[in-house]
């Protein structure tokens, strides 16, 4: 049994009904600066990571010992 789109809509409206507009709106405006927020720690640590001239590895991004990789 799949949840059709009837199910979904009832459970839109009751979500909206228990906690109104407003506040999910500001749950929402939450999740995004959390977002916003983890991309830009991202990127300052891969500008600090560049800086003290370590590389990262291009599938996990982690960093790469050069010293190892050498054969």
């Amino acid at each position: 049994m799949s949840i059709g789109i009837w199910q979904i809509i009832i459970i839109a409206v009751v979500v909206v009904m228990l906690f109104g507009r407003g506040k999910i709106s500001d749950l929402m405006g939450d999740v995004a600066k959390g977002i916003t927020s983890f991309r830009k720690g991202l990127k300052e640590g891969n500008e600090e990571l560049k800086k003290n001239g370590e590389t990262l590895d291009n599938e996990t991004g982690e960093p790469v010992d050069d010293k190892k990789t050498g054969s």
